[in-house]
């Protein structure tokens, strides 16, 4: 049961990665590829039905990861409390640049709301980014499982780290430039004329400085932390992994060149799946791994729940997927298209 919820809490992440990173990439793009008012109420109709469903899976997934390992839920968000309290308010600052923008007609109002929309999705893309730095490269566990960690010390990878150093503000970058990407590349399926020229402009701009830090980021997490190959090297299926992630890559390219629109989106969210379930198997059974003593690491074992309280919360878990999955096919499936001002909306 210990693996099963793993992986479930590993999907959950990866789909809030794609789901949520499109908007918020909609969001660091916003002020870049969306000159004129009607552009940037585009965007915003483009990610106005689904934009708040989709932080949903977020919330989803701290609950799963809160029930079925509360060790590591007690453990992660006490040592990282000040970064959360940051992303939660990013969080909210986001949702209120989105629904007060519209409340006036009035330029300096509307312009104020833009910038709020579009500095905290790019921050929390940066932050988000750094989170998973942060578990690929370990945290000082002590001997009571718990830890505290300054935002920065020195910004070297070692044993007294900071939330920030150069391995997760790397991390925090690559997510930065993989989100923009996907925003761009989800606002070019949903767009017409200059906008969606300009959205697949910085998408194929953006494609070298991806794939430069794709390869940059892998080299660089075995770097600090030779453990992650163990599991590829012990598990061969593992190194399809990787094969995924640069067929995605080369997909994506191949999508953006052709106009195919959906294709080169789809390759996106494979993208970020394959890089989030590489890291996955790169930790497991490691869930939370101490850079004082290995010996400290949370794991799937020593975190988890009882068994009994890990099988009925299946049940209801899956209960509740279906009705979750079964919103959201709706909600897709009624705003699917190309976006039309002339209709009512954001």
């Amino acid at each position: 049961m210990e693996t099963l919820w793993f992986i479930l809490v590993a999907l959950m992440i990866a789909g809030y990665a794609v789901l949520d990173g499109f908007d918020l990439g909609a969001g660091i793009i916003y002020l870049i590829a969306a000159r004129t008012a009607p552009e940037r109420q585009t965007i915003m109709r483009a990610i106005g039905p689904v934009w708040d469903g989709n932080e949903v899976w977020l919330l989803a997934a701290g609950g799963t990861l809160y029930f079925a390992f509360p060790l590591l839920y007690a453990s992660s968000f006490s040592g990282f409390y000040l970064p959360l309290m940051m992303v939660l308010w990013l969080l909210m600052l986001r949702g209120i640049g989105i629904e007060l923008r519209a409340h006036m007609d009035n330029p300096v109002w509307r312009g104020f709301f833009d910038f709020v929309f579009f500095a905290a999705s790019g921050l929390l893309a940066i932050f988000f980014g750094a989170a998973l730095g942060n578990v690929v490269r370990g945290v000082p566990l002590g001997p009571d499982q718990y830890f505290f960690e300054p935002l920065w010390t020195n910004f070297r990878v070692g044993v007294n780290n900071g939330i920030l150093d150069w391995y997760t503000i790397l991390t925090g970058v690559i997510a930065l430039v993989a989100l923009t990407t996907h925003g761009a590349l989800y606002i070019a399926t949903k767009s017409e004329g200059d906008l969606n020229n300009r959205a697949q402009r910085i998408a194929i701009r953006l494609w070298p400085v991806q794939l430069s830090l794709t390869v940059v980021g892998l080299i660089a997490s075995v770097f600090i932390r030779p453990t992650v190959l163990d599991n590829y090297k012990h598990h061969a299926i593992g190194l399809l992994i990787p094969v995924v992630v640069f067929c995605a890559l080369a997909l994506m390219m191949h999508g953006i060149i052709q106009r195919w629109e959906k294709v080169a989106f789809v390759a996106s969210a494979v993208y970020i799946i394959a890089m989030l379930v590489g890291a996955a198997f790169a930790l497991y059974p490691v869930v939370l791994p101490a850079s004082t003593d290995p010996a400290r690491s949370l794991t799937i074992y020593n975190a988890s729940a009882g068994q009994h309280g890990l099988r009925v919360g299946f049940a209801w878990w899956i209960t509740g997927m279906i009705l979750a999955l079964g919103y959201f096919v709706f909600v897709y499936r009624r705003f699917r298209g190309k976006i039309r001002l002339e209709s009512e909306g954001y």
